[in-house]
């Protein structure tokens, strides 16, 4: 017959006994190389998966080996070494989703069981690579993060696609968790405050107004379904009430749209245009769908779209950093791992 352990003499079990925990930060990508080859070949990774590009037959194959590898790579290869980390030969992108595993996991150094990696969709260190570390550490438990706070099927979802096609070649799987969207999360939005607040106080201007831009998509994506631009409402609309504005104040806009088809608007290009036009003089733009500072923030917002502002009567221009790694970016990470991890560790 099996004894029984009366509870009150039971004892816990020991952390080196507890099964070891893997953490997966997750963004979206960025080429090896700040050259046509190198990013011809993440645009080619990037623009074939069906979740970004949603059609992917014959018509747009043709399209994209054609004439967008053929021509696009050399263009954004020089914006690219416009913001490239020459230092490290890497993007910012890299650097910085780097150095949040890194400040992560020196945070959750005391929980000797919990192991933190990192990974981009697209392009390197790939999800497999991170994975396969992780299990190399005898992680019986993965908690894949994508540091997006607003979800999409185009970055969220790709990202688990991408870790179930990696798990699925697996015979022995470990047991999986991944964090959700974040969007209204009270952390996340008082480090957007803060940040917004902080940078503020540094410039020597007072912006008449200050606007939100978020990565676009196509508006046939959110009329199949996909809850992104409720999500980015949401976020906007959050960081409004917390910073006492309204929406004359702090605008809403979308970015990065490409091709023809129609996509989510107000466009953040456009939108510097007109109130350039309208006689705006000093403006400051926050990108709250970004985790990192990346190609998107660096030279789209704060070289392209301030020329835009100054070209058409704009005069001051601000972009405002992501959270990064600072230390309110830091809080808004930790809060998301160690709520998703509870019961794990």
């Amino acid at each position: 017959m099996n004894s029984v352990v009366p509870l009150e003499t039971a004892k816990p079990a020991t952390r080196s006994a507890l099964p070891r925990v893997g953490v997966l930060l997750v963004n979206l990508g960025t080429p090896d190389t700040a050259d046509a080859p190198g990013v011809r070949v993440y645009l080619k990774e990037f623009l074939s998966d069906a979740r970004v590009i949603e059609d992917q037959g014959l018509i747009w194959k043709l399209v994209l080996n054609g004439i967008i590898l053929r021509s696009r790579p050399r263009t954004k290869a020089l914006d690219y070494r416009k913001i490239w980390n020459n230092e490290k030969n890497e993007s910012p992108l890299k650097t910085i989703t780097r150095s949040q595993a890194d400040k992560l996991a020196a945070v959750l150094s005391d929980r000797r069981n919990v192991v933190v990696d990192w990974a981009m969709r697209y392009g390197n260190p790939s999800i497999k690579s991170g994975i396969d570390a992780l299990i190399a550490e005898g992680c019986e438990r993965i908690l894949a993060v994508p540091l997006y706070p607003q979800y999409s099927a185009s970055t969220s979802a790709t990202v688990c696609d991408e870790v179930f096609r990696v798990l699925a070649q697996l015979r022995n799987q470990p047991t999986l968790r991944v964090t959700p969207p974040y969007y209204e999360d009270e952390a996340y939005i008082e480090a957007l405050a803060t940040s917004i607040e902080t940078h503020l106080a540094t410039l020597p201007f007072k912006p008449e107004l200050i606007v939100a831009s978020f990565h676009g998509m196509p508006k046939s994506y959110v009329d199949k379904g996909d809850p992104y631009q409720s999500h980015c409402i949401a976020t906007t609309e959050a960081l409004r009430r917390r910073l006492g504005m309204d929406e004359t104040k702090l605008l809403l806009t979308f970015q990065s749209r490409f091709g023809n088809d129609e996509w989510l608007q107000p466009y953040t290009d456009k939108t510097m245009e007109r109130l350039a036009k309208e006689g705006v003089r000093r403006i400051a733009v926050v990108t709250p769908g970004f985790s990192a500072d990346c190609l998107e923030t660096l030279e789209e917002i704060a070289q392209e779209n301030a020329e835009i502002f100054r070209h058409n009567g704009g005069e001051q221009f601000s972009a405002i950093p992501c959270l990064n790694d600072s230390e309110q970016g830091m809080d808004v990470i930790r809060s998301l791992v160690l709520r998703e991890l509870q019961g794990w560790i």
